[in-house]
């Protein structure tokens, strides 16, 4: 268990770092930023000793290694510099709009569970025919409407028809409801989908049949081994559409007018404010590989056999090619007869 443990955090460390060292590759290849485009522009009449200064200040004025070295271990202390267009400190900025998104995140993956949820059981165990089909042509639906599109719906009739929602974020937990269920949809698809196979392979399996033999019913049979068996490809797309809730909500809190990351990204990205991008890159990454490490952390209380590693399933097999093969004899045989 430990060396498992020290594995998956040596690859959390390197996509890490790999997250940091691409986005700063791309952001430094990006034409511009918002210090050179003030200095440059004539109405904001900068002298040139101002504009040095400014770019002395921000660091822009030294190569490129060195602003990447200087940046690594400033991000390693938890610090990302400074906003190129307001001068706030880049953590300030994220930590003001860090709760608001992960309060919609957060309610938005349980309504993705319970929807991924209801829709696999359905699809499964649906008493009707036409409500298994209508069951399984949802995960289709879910993916193929795209999350603006069922956002505006979603304001038009509630908000606005039915006045059951305020149509900005006015800080209470009704207006949280409307994003949260839109952005669910989003990785209920996918979900949904993965589980309902999993759970109709797992129904197939040999020790389903047994303990149906033996009279259990499906509703102890899903609870004490199908529901447990067919988890771990869940979990393991639970890690994966993480990445999906904190793009989406970069939509979504624009259709719902919501202060958070994803706000924050639109207007970090409109004024080239580049520190302020790479900190909520940072920022996505280090929230992927978080969720991904416990998800990894979770598979061995679900599955024990995740914890067998190479080098023991090579040696069972080394172990099974030396073992002399043992042969029962038929019935009615001696042994002698048998053997090979």
């Amino acid at each position: 268990m430990r060396g498992y443990v020290l594995k998956r955090l040596a690859q959390a460390v390197l996509v890490l770092l790999a997250a940091y060292t691409l986005s700063f590759a791309l952001l430094s290849a990006l034409p511009g930023d918002s210090v050179n485009n003030r200095i440059q522009n004539p109405d904001a009449q900068i002298s040139p000793e101002a504009g040095r200064m400014m770019l002395e200040y921000y660091g822009l004025d030294r190569p490129i290694p060195e602003q990447y070295l200087h940046g690594l271990a400033a991000a390693l202390r938890g610090e990302f510099g400074f906003s190129l267009a307001t001068g706030t400190p880049v953590t300030d900025m994220i930590g003001a709009a860090l709760p608001g998104t992960l309060a919609l995140t957060g309610l938005a993956l349980v309504f993705g569970l319970v929807f991924a949820g209801v829709v696999a059981v359905l699809i499964n165990y649906g008493r009707w025919a036409w409500l298994r089909d209508l069951a399984g042509s949802a995960p289709a639906l879910f993916a193929s409407v795209p999350t603006f599109v069922v956002g505006i719906l979603a304001l038009q009739f509630l908000s606005f028809r039915l006045h059951l929602i305020p149509s900005v974020d006015d800080g209470t937990a009704l207006a949280l409801l409307a994003p949260a269920a839109t952005l669910g949809l989003l990785v209920a698809a996918p979900m949904s989908q993965v589980f309902a196979t999993s759970i109709r392979g797992t129904r197939r399996q040999p020790f389903v049949h047994v303990l149906r033999a033996k009279g259990a019913g499906e509703g102890f049979v899903f609870r004490k081994d199908v529901l447990r068996n067919s988890s771990l490809p869940v979990l393991t797309l639970l890690g994966l559409t993480f990445g999906e809730l904190i793009a989406g909500s970069v939509v979504t809190e624009a259709v719902y007018a919501r202060d958070g990351i994803g706000q924050l990204t639109v207007g970090a990205v409109e004024t080239q404010d580049l520190p302020v991008v790479q900190g909520v890159v940072l920022l996505s990454a280090a929230a992927y590989v978080l969720v991904n490490l416990a998800v990894d952390l979770v598979y061995p209380f679900v599955d024990p056999r995740v914890l067998v590693d190479g080098r023991t399933q090579r040696f069972t097999k080394a172990v099974r090619k030396r073992s002399p093969r043992v042969v029962v004899p038929p019935r009615g045989l001696p042994a002698e007869v048998a053997m090979p």
